[in-house]
C-alpha cells in the first residue's frame, strides 16, 4: 500500500486531534481492528483531496490560510519588537 511513501509533520489543535482521536475508536469498535490515529489522518487527507471541487473544502483552506498568514505576522511583528528592545 504504501511503497511510495514520504514523511510529513502535521501541528494540529488540539481539539482537532481528539475528533480524530474519537473517529479512530469508534472506527476500531465497528470494525473489530485496531485503526490508529495515523490511518484516521491518512483517510481524511486522500477523502478531502477527491472533494477538491467544493466550495466548502475551498472555504475552509482559505480560513486556514488566512489563520496562518495572521499568525505568522504576528510573529513577525513580535519578534521585530523583541530585537529592538535588545538593540
Amino acid at each position: 500500500m504504501l511503497t511510495n511513501k514520504a514523511t510529513v509533520l502535521l501541528i494540529l489543535r488540539q481539539d482537532i486531534l481528539d475528533r480524530a482521536r474519537v473517529v479512530a475508536g469508534r472506527a476500531t469498535v465497528a470494525l473489530k481492528l485496531p485503526v490508529s490515529l495515523q490511518i484516521v489522518l491518512r483517510t481524511l487527507i486522500e477523502a478531502g483531496l477527491k472533494q477538491e471541487a467544493r466550495p466548502v473544502l475551498l472555504a475552509n483552506i482559505e480560513h486556514q490560510a488566512k489563520a496562518v498568514r495572521l499568525q505568522r505576522s504576528v510573529a513577525r511583528r513580535g519578534g521585530l519588537k523583541a530585537q529592538r528592545r535588545s538593540a
